[in-house]
């Protein structure tokens, strides 16, 4: 058990979790979402008075204590699954996700993860923040998602990466191929709600997302102040079919949302290739690309969708930090019949 003392400091802000995030010292390496998970256990105390809710005002000068548990073990088997290793340091690596992985063990995943494979790799160098000491997953992308993701190997790396995650200053892009051609000058897309034309012949797709009202595995657009806040930032590269019919799409992220692009772009109309939850599996006619390219869309078993490309600053040495990843080889080839 660690003690912390914390003296809030002027201009508090009016909730004790936001409070605590702002003036925990950094080396402490408490993020909002493990300090308000300490409130809600009674860890959080004033004067010997226990502070167990979150949005209790605090005020400049008091000193507040705060009882952190050593992390545990993580209770999730080391397996010996190849991985692409990107880039790597004592505090992080970038890993190349292949499609078909699953990030995170759950209820029916319970092995063969991301997470199974790091925790071999890493052997002892676990983050601790959370509460459990295993590999800092810091953010995710889908299972058939392909691409790149940074990992937390210290505390010190997993606060400051979900620091920047949370602020929306990482950088993400992806490229996914979708159905139609977006263009800003469409007046079909002109008049969806939530698209704006942007610098350059991008669009930008403005939405709340939010857990669809029945279809409980999907997500749905809001545009009535229901979900999280969600941007995304659509530019054509490349237009296929005669006359076209599809496209590669790069899509930038502002935030970072579950399945934002997958829904985002379906819900401006450009659904991608083979997504099999937000209506990848639309006609294309057979007159406008070779029936090679037709025959590889309509078997296409995955959402076309791959994180090219990461950004950040290391946590601890503030190096500005760019990685892309190949395209992976199923949309490679894909791309060449269309082209």
């Amino acid at each position: 058990m660690t003690n912390l003392s914390i003296t809030i400091s002027a201009n508090p802000p009016s909730r004790l979790d936001k409070a605590l995030a702002r003036d925990v010292p950094e080396e402490a390496a408490l993020s909002r979402t493990r300090l308000a998970r300490l409130i809600s256990e009674g860890a959080v105390t004033r004067g010997g008075v226990v502070l167990d809710n979150a949005k209790m005002q605090v005020a400049e000068g008091d000193e507040i204590d705060i009882a952190v548990p050593e992390p545990v073990n993580y209770d999730v088997v080391a397996q010996d699954i190849p991985l692409e290793i990107v880039w790597e340091d004592e505090d992080l690596c970038v890993v190349n996700k292949p499609a078909g992985m699953v990030v995170h063990p759950a209820p029916g995943t319970p092995d063969g993860t991301l997470v199974n494979a790091l925790l071999h790799h890493f052997g002892g160098a676990l983050s601790g923040v959370g509460g459990e000491k295993r590999p800092g997953i810091v953010h995710r992308i889908d299972k058939d998602t392909s691409g790149l993701l940074v990992v937390a190997k210290s505390d010190r790396a997993h606060h400051g990466l979900a620091k920047q995650f949370e602020k929306h200053t990482a950088q993400r892009a992806y490229l996914a191929i979708v159905y139609g051609v977006p263009d800003p000058a469409d007046p079909r897309l002109r008049g969806t709600k939530g698209v704006s034309a942007g610098g350059s012949g991008d669009i930008t797709i403005t939405s709340g997302l939010a857990r669809h009202k029945t279809e409980r595995q999907r997500q749905a657009a809001f545009f009535d102040g229901q979900g999280r806040h969600a941007i995304t930032h659509a530019r054509v590269l490349e237009r296929f079919g005669s006359p076209e019919t599809l496209s590669l799409v790069e899509c930038r992220l502002e935030t970072g949302r579950t399945h934002q692009i997958r829904v985002h772009m379906t819900h401006a109309g450009h659904s991608l290739i083979g997504d099999p939850v937000y209506g990848g599996r639309r006609k294309v006619s057979a007159k406008s690309i070779s029936p090679e390219a037709l025959a590889a869309v309509s078997a296409f078993d995955r959402q076309a969708l791959h994180a090219r490309e990461l950004g950040f600053e290391h946590p601890v040495s503030g190096e500005a930090l760019l990685f892309q990843a190949e395209i992976p080889d199923d949309m490679a080839e894909l791309l060449a019949l269309l082209r």
